[in-house]
């Protein structure tokens, strides 16, 4: 028992083995994330039941997102890390004083949002009929417990992250997920739509009760300090208010999104939630996985003044998290249909829609790399007490894909040359409406502005990135991701020919070959082109290995 509570309590030595950690975590998290949408698919198919699930989904999730990922999680860790090192005593007095008002304010805020809630669904969802907006009212009052459990939970997570307890938090979202399954198998067939609710609720109470045991091992222990006015609570009010900002934006987008998508007929929510979970599969598996890993190292190194080793630790980091994008953006371009057939294609789920599906996912591709590497840009930002800065990039990333999404499909509604592109690329020329793949053609162009802004925006913070190093990998990984595609695309049709496609297991075999040869080419062509992350990414992992290094993350 005592050597099963140490492994769960250890702490990862190298930013990239906590990232590969979290990453590890994150890969079992969206595997049942993707079973998750898998039994969703095969139960009501993309249809006007999940549209409802997923409308009354995105209130709550707004909260979450709002207040507690893109609040709490950013600043408590900088904060938190400021006061400990200084005083231990004081900084626990913090975790419990945040606990007590963020949990007050949470349920608060909750109960009066129950309240206008039909209001809301009003607004969400304008194309819904009259029955819709009244299921999706009760769904959505179920779920607002959701956001009042991860703000307690969120509180938890900086303290582990603090100690690089990484192995326990990162068990936090598999978790989650196995709520959600168990909702599904359990409770839908007895209470219906309601059921995915309560699986909600579950999966958020495991989420926060897997983490108390390791914020007790790390010396928390709960005193009531309900103190609002307490300087160090309100520096990070201050911090949280233009992180809110930006964060608020994109979700108010996201509202945008599912309100658009309501009014481009039944199942469009589904079709565009569905391959919006597939692209945030490799985007949360490295690109957040990464920046988390590195964000404590980064907020000491700024913290201690240290600028050099900030920038080591940055560069490092980006130039990982692109090497691992770059590969995986070509394998869901080329083999997204056989992706969807694999992960969505079952019971209630047809061939239409793996169609709309797979051609809304090789979009979404497009801006992969970018969009995994946002999440490092904003945590080097918050690494330097700056919210601000990539909340007002936020916002204008957001007005930007609002103004591309009326545009785009407004272009996708009548023959041009344009539409005629994506049609063939995505061969959907006997599918007359295609105007849902029109939002995430907007979502991946804004995100690639974004990341430049935001990479400009550093560089001036900062006073120079000094990217040249990393500018000479970033041409290397993209003719290995080159190599990558050609030989992805000879393996899927040399495949073909010796498989049955029309099987499960046939187009597993296909997707299996054909990944395994874009894999091959990718790593030999990085291998043979000397690109400093493959040494990097591997060294760091042996190092982890007893025996080796004890390098721990600074």
């Amino acid at each position: 028992m005592a050597k099963i509570s140490r492994i769960f309590n250890s702490q990862a030595k190298t930013v990239t083995f906590a990232a590969f950690l979290l990453a590890g975590s994150a890969l079992a998290s969206r595997l049942l994330g993707l079973a998750r949408d898998r039994l969703l698919a095969g139960t009501f198919g993309a249809g006007p039941e999940l549209d409802i699930y997923f409308a009354a989904f995105r209130v709550p999730d707004f909260i979450y997102a709002l207040l507690i990922t893109g609040g709490i999680s950013a600043v408590f860790l900088p904060v938190f890390s400021g006061i400990f090192q200084h005083d231990s005593t004081a900084a626990w007095k913090f975790v419990n004083n945040a606990l007590d008002v963020f949990s007050a304010g949470l349920v608060a805020l909750c109960v009066v949002l129950a309240l206008f809630t039909p209001l809301l669904v009003y607004f969400i969802a304008p194309g819904f009929s009259g029955e819709q907006k009244e299921i999706t009212i009760l769904l959505t009052r179920i779920m607002f417990l959701s956001p009042i459990i991860f703000g307690i939970a969120s509180i938890f997570s900086g303290v582990l992250h603090y100690f690089n307890k990484f192995l326990i938090y990162s068990l936090a979202p598999v978790l989650y997920n196995l709520g959600i399954i168990l909702g599904i198998v359990f409770f839908v067939p007895y209470f219906g739509l309601r059921g995915l609710a309560f699986g909600v609720i579950l999966g958020a109470f495991l989420y926060l009760a897997v983490q108390i045991p390791a914020a007790v091992n790390s010396g928390w222990s709960f005193k009531f300090a309900f103190q609002p006015r307490d300087p160090s609570l309100r520096k990070m009010f201050r911090l949280m208010l233009p992180r809110t900002l930006g964060t608020s934006a994109y979700q108010l987008n996201l509202f945008f999104i599912t309100a658009y998508a309501s009014t481009l007929g039944a199942g469009s929510i589904a079709v565009f939630n569905f391959s919006n979970n597939l692209q945030y599969f490799p985007i949360g598996l490295i690109g957040i996985s990464f920046a988390m890993a590195v964000f404590p190292a980064l907020s000491r190194s700024w913290a201690q003044n240290n600028k050099e080793k900030f920038l080591h630790q940055f560069h490092s980091v980006f130039g990982q998290v692109l090497f691992l994008a770059v590969p995986v953006s070509v394998l869901m371009f080329l083999l997204r249909a056989q992706i969807v057939r694999l992960i969505l294609g079952t019971g209630q789920f047809g061939w239409l829609e793996t169609r709309l599906v797979a051609a809304s996912l090789g979009v979404f591709a497009l801006g992969i790399f970018a969009a995994s590497l946002v999440p490092l840009l904003a945590r080097a930002f918050f690494s330097l007490h700056d919210t601000r800065t990539p909340a007002y990039i936020g916002v204008a990333a957001v007005i930007q894909n609002i103004a591309f999404s009326f545009l785009f499909v407004w272009v996708f509604a009548f023959p041009n040359i344009f539409r005629e592109i994506f049609v063939r690329m995505f061969d959907l020329p006997d599918i007359n409406d295609v105007a849902i793949i029109a939002l995430p053609l907007a979502i991946s162009l804004s995100g690639i502005i974004q990341f430049i802004l935001l990479m400009a925006f550093l560089g001036v913070r900062i006073g120079g990135l000094r990217m040249k190093e990393v500018r000479r990998s970033a041409q290397k990984i993209i003719v290995a991701g080159f190599a990558c595609g050609v030989a992805v695309y000879f393996a899927i049709h040399l495949a073909t020919g010796f498989l049955d496609t029309r099987t499960f297991f046939g187009v597993f075999g296909q997707t299996a070959a054909a990944a395994i040869a874009g894999t091959a080419a990718y790593l030999a062509a990085a291998y043979f082109l000397r690109v400093p992350e493959l040494a990097a990414i591997w060294s760091s992992v042996v190092r982890q290995i007893p025996g080796q290094s004890r390098k721990v993350i600074a």
